[in-house]
């Protein structure tokens, strides 16, 4: 039986074929997140969708002379969950928790998106493999300045303050900030000193809700120019 005819074998230059376009399609979104300085990068995702590949060559084509054996049971697709499984766990490790807001979910999803993609293109599923790159492209970048543009028109941000003790210091902080639409989701006061020959001072820190068009210099501009204020920083 011909290699054509037989479901159970596959031609070298289709093997190098498959794993040439793991390559490509896997590079392609792994570009998109190196732009863009993600955990996982371009490298990344190429070898989490070569990996991939080449599971799923070995899952339907490696064990093809057991297929005629009695009593040998020939699940194509026994490989494919081992990959996603273990995908998740890669993907946990490009989620981070900054203290502020948990980040790294679209990127852990991507490779877990192109493990499938590479899961296809060993199976063979071309269309499938293509076209889900594409609709990728389409979320990360499309809908990500979709996203920029209506839905994530402010950012958190923490300030924090060193002041001199006055008594009127919160109320002037706060006034300013409304004034921009800033609005404070988390205030916290503390008494320090900054050295041994320093006098005590008041810590102020602010976690805010801040408008995109509102710069951190902004901020610290803004904050300077309040009486009584030593120290300002924004992240």
């Amino acid at each position: 039986m011909s290699v054509a005819d037989n479901p159970w074998a596959i031609d070298y230059v289709v093997i190098l074929m498959r794993l040439s376009l793991a390559v490509l399609l896997g590079g392609l979104i792994g570009f998109e997140r190196e732009q863009h300085n993600h955990a996982a990068g371009l490298r990344t995702h190429i070898l989490v969708c070569l990996g991939s590949a080449m599971v799923m060559l070995l899952s339907i084509y490696g064990f093809s002379e057991f297929v005629g054996e009695p009593n040998v049971r020939i699940d194509p697709a026994r490989l494919a969950t081992a990959v996603i499984t273990g995908v998740g766990f890669l993907g946990a490790g490009t989620i981070l928790f900054t203290g502020k807001a948990i980040t790294g979910l679209t990127t852990a999803a991507s490779l877990w998106v192109v493990a499938a993609i590479g899961l296809q293109i060993g199976a063979g599923f071309y269309i499938g493999a293509v076209a889900g790159t594409v609709l990728v492209f389409i979320t990360l970048w499309v809908f990500n300045k979709m996203e920029h543009r209506f839905l994530k028109s402010k950012k958190v941000r923490k300030l924090t303050i060193q002041a001199e003790a006055e008594e009127q210091l919160l109320d002037i902080v706060s006034e300013k900030l409304a004034s921009r639409s800033i609005v404070t989701q988390k205030l916290t006061i503390r008494r320090i000193q900054p050295s041994l020959d320093a006098p005590p001072c008041l810590e102020v820190q602010l976690d805010l809700v801040v408008p995109r068009s509102i710069e951190p210099k902004e901020m610290v501009d803004v904050m300077k120019g309040i009486g009584g204020i030593v120290a300002v920083s924004v992240e």
